[in-house]
């Protein structure tokens, strides 16, 4: 039998991009800027139109100095998170 993971939150994911941008106060024209990213494709993630790939979401993380695994753990917003191994 086959067990599918939960499907993830994208909505949370592009709202959290929209905070962090918010809160730095920089426009799409400035964190473009900070990530090598396109305004287009900025925006166009913000609005749900694309979900961009994992260097992007990298590029992201960077220029938001934050770290990849928090902004990409949005993604299991309203489902449980796989469980961390105990050493």
């Amino acid at each position: 039998m086959t067990i599918f993971p939960p499907d993830p939150n994208l909505d949370e994911l592009r709202l959290e991009l929209s905070r962090l941008r918010a809160a730095h106060g920089w426009s799409y024209d400035e964190l473009a800027a900070r990530s090598g990213l396109s305004r287009r494709t900025l925006i166009e993630i913000e609005q749900g139109r694309t979900i961009g790939t994992l260097q992007t979401w990298h590029a992201l993380a960077h220029a938001l100095d934050t770290p990849i695994d928090q902004l990409l753990g949005t993604l299991c917003e309203g489902h449980e998170p796989p469980a961390t191994p105990t050493s």
